[in-house]
C-alpha cells in the first residue's frame, strides 16, 4: 500500500441467499493490513468482486438494494466467521508450558519495594511461582528452560483503566500487560469477553471488570446501566455484586443527589467506588460523598475550576482544564488542602496522563503521545497519530495549551510525592500507551523503578488481586515479563519485551506484532527444551 505497508485479502466463507426465487452466492473476506484489525467484507463471487454487504455487528447493516431481508442472516454468520479468527489467533501466538519451566540467570524486580534483586533462578509450575534460589545454586531439573543472561524479570504490568473488546487482548500482552482493568463496557459483552479469557480462547490479559453506571440524560453513555433514581442505582449495584465485580464506576451524568447513598450501599457489598465527577459537583464533593478513587487527571483538577454551574458532561471537561490549568498556583492553601485530603483519606487517583496528551495536539503534526512508536505501526493507525481531536487555532493557544499539560504532569508528580496512591492506567492505544504513561511519570519526577512499582504493585493492590499476582514470590501466579535493557533504570526499555508468560503460557511479543501488522521492537528470547 501508499505510502507503506501490505494488505492482505482472505476469503473465508461463501454464502447463499435467495430473495424473490432469484438465488446468488456471495463471499465474506477479511482484510489484514490497514489497522490492528481485521476488515470484513461481503463481496460478490465474480472474476472481479465487488462489494455487496458492509456490516458492523450490532451497528450498521449496508446490503445491496433489494437483499436486505438477508442483513440479519449475513451478520450471524459474519460474528461467527470472526470468533473462528479469534480462537485461530490465539491458538497460533499461544505456547503452552506443561510441567516446569525455569528462568534462569535473572535479575528480579521487587515491586513491593521497587528495587531489583538478583541473579537468581524462577522454577514455575501449573501457572505459579513455586521456587525461587540464588542462581545457579542446585539448579532444578525442569521441562522448559529460558535463560535470561542477566535480564530483568518483571511483574506481569497492569494497565488500570482500558476499554477492551476482542481484538485488543494481544497487543496488551505483547506489551507485557498481563491484567486489565476494563472502566466501561456493555455488560453482555464484557462477560462473554472474560468467559472466552478464561476458557482460553481469546488471545488477551487478565481482566478485571469494573461496573458502570451512568445518569440518565440526553449526554448520557449508553454503557452498563443507564439509571433514573436511588432504586435503579442500587438494582446495578446489586447485578454488580452478583457477577463478582469488586469495582463500580459512576460516570457524567449520575444524580449527585444520591452519590453518597449509593456509595454507602456498594461500600456495604464491600465494593471500591470511582470515577468520573457527577457534573454539577467538585472532586472534593465526591471525595467527601464516599468516593475510593477518582478516575483522569482532568477530573483531579477540575475541583479548582468548576462551580455549581458548570457543567462537565460536555467538552468543557477538555477545554476548561486546558484553558485554565496554566495559571493554577500548586502552592495555594486551596490545592495544598486538597492534596492533604486525598492524602489522608488515601484516595486512588488513575491520571491517564496520556489520555490527556491530545489537549496539545494540533492537527498534521505526529502526536507526541505515540512519536516513539510510529514508525512500527500499520498505515491507518499511523495516519491516526496525525489527526487531532482539539480546536488549536493559533500558536498563543497552542503555548498555552502546552502549559497547561506540563502541569498535569506536574501535579501527577506532587501527588505522588504527597503519599497519594496511584495506578497505572492508560484509556488510551492498548499495550504502547501504558509504556508512555510511565514515560510520563518518570517526567514528573518518579524514577523509573517507582512508576514500575504503580504499574505493578499498585495495580494488583487496587485491583483487589494482590494475593494472586503483581509481586514475584513464592506462591504467586506466574504472570511475568522479560525485556532487552533495563527498564528499572531506563523506562523506555519496557517497550523491548522480548516474553511474556500468563501463567501456563507464554508469548513471544514479536510474533504477535507480526500477526497484527506491527513491526516487532525486539528479537523474542527462546523458551528450549529442557529435557
Amino acid at each position: 500500500m501508499i505510502p507503506g505497508g501490505a494488505l492482505s485479502w482472505r476469503k473465508l466463507l461463501d454464502q447463499e441467499l435467495s430473495q424473490s426465487g432469484e438465488k446468488r452466492t456471495i463471499q465474506l473476506v477479511v482484510l489484514t493490513g490497514i489497522g490492528f484489525s481485521p476488515v470484513f467484507v461481503w463481496t460478490t463471487s465474480e472474476q472481479s468482486p465487488r462489494l455487496f454487504a458492509y456490516i458492523v455487528p450490532g451497528y450498521l447493516q449496508l446490503v445491496e438494494e433489494g437483499w436486505e431481508p438477508n442483513a440479519a442472516v449475513l451478520e450471524a454468520r459474519q460474528k461467527a466467521a470472526e470468533q473462528e479468527l479469534l480462537v485461530e489467533l490465539c491458538r497460533r501466538v499461544a505456547h503452552p508450558l506443561p510441567g516446569k519451566t525455569l528462568i534462569s540467570n535473572v535479575r528480579v524486580f521487587d515491586s513491593e519495594r521497587a528495587v531489583v534483586r538478583g541473579p537468581q533462578d524462577v522454577l514455575l509450575e501449573n501457572s505459579r511461582i513455586v521456587a525461587i534460589s540464588a542462581a545457579g545454586k542446585a539448579r532444578p531439573a525442569a521441562d522448559h528452560i529460558v535463560d535470561a543472561a542477566g535480564r530483568v524479570l518483571l511483574p506481569g504490568l497492569f494497565d488500570m483503566h482500558v476499554h477492551i473488546g476482542f481484538w485488543e487482548g494481544g497487543l496488551h500482552l505483547a506489551a507485557g500487560v498481563t491484567t486489565v482493568r476494563d472502566m466501561a463496557a456493555d455488560n453482555a459483552t464484557m462477560q462473554q469477553v472474560i468467559a472466552q479469557e478464561q476458557a482460553g480462547t481469546l488471545l488477551a490479559p487478565h481482566i478485571v471488570a469494573t461496573g458502570f453506571i451512568e445518569g440518565e440524560s440526553p449526554n448520557a453513555a449508553r454503557h452498563g446501566f443507564v439509571i433514573k433514581n436511588l432504586d435503579e442505582a442500587k438494582h446495578a449495584v446489586d447485578w454488580y455484586h452478583e457477577h463478582h465485580y469488586s469495582q463500580i464506576k459512576i460516570y457524567n451524568s449520575f444524580p449527585k443527589e444520591i452519590l453518597s447513598e449509593v456509595t454507602q450501599y456498594a461500600h456495604a457489598h464491600g465494593m471500591r467506588v470511582s470515577g468520573h465527577i457527577p457534573a454539577f459537583l467538585r472532586a472534593e464533593q465526591a471525595v467527601l460523598a464516599g468516593y475510593d478513587e477518582i478516575q483522569h487527571i482532568n477530573q483531579v483538577l477540575l475541583n479548582f475550576l468548576v462551580d455549581e454551574k458548570t457543567d462537565t458532561r460536555t467538552l468543557t471537561r477538555f477545554y476548561l482544564p486546558a484553558e485554565k490549568v496554566a495559571d493554577l498556583d500548586f502552592d495555594s492553601a486551596r490545592v495544598q488542602g486538597f492534596i492533604k485530603l486525598l492524602a489522608e483519606r488515601q484516595i486512588v487517583v488513575d491520571p491517564t496522563i496520556i489520555a490527556f496528551n491530545f489537549i496539545r495536539h494540533r492537527d498534521g503534526v505526529l502526536s507526541q503521545a505515540h512519536a516513539a512508536v510510529a514508525e512500527h505501526m500499520p498505515p491507518d493507525v499511523r495516519r491516526g497519530f496525525l489527526q487531532a481531536d482539539m480546536r488549536i487555532p493559533d500558536d498563543e493557544t497552542a503555548a498555552r495549551y502546552e502549559k497547561s499539560f506540563a502541569k498535569m504532569i506536574e501535579f501527577t508528580g506532587r501527588m505522588y510525592r504527597a503519599g497519594i496512591p496511584l495506578v497505572a492506567g492508560t484509556d488510551d492505544l492498548a499495550g504502547f500507551a501504558l509504556h508512555r504513561e510511565l514515560e510520563f511519570y518518570v517526567q514528573a519526577g518518579m524514577t523509573p523503578a517507582q512508576a514500575l512499582q504503580i504499574a505493578t504493585y499498585n495495580g494488583a493492590k487496587y485491583a483487589r488481586v494482590l494475593d494472586d499476582r503483581g509481586i514475584i514470590m513464592q506462591g504467586k501466579r506466574a504472570d511475568l515479563i522479560l525485556t532487552d535493557g533495563d527498564p528499572t533504570q531506563n523506562i523506555s526499555d519496557l517497550r523491548k519485551v522480548v516474553l511474556v508468560i500468563k501463567g501456563d503460557v507464554a508469548y513471544y511479543p514479536d510474533e504477535i506484532h507480526d500477526a497484527l501488522g506491527i513491526k516487532p521492537f525486539a528479537a523474542r528470547l527462546e523458551i528450549r527444551d529442557g529435557r
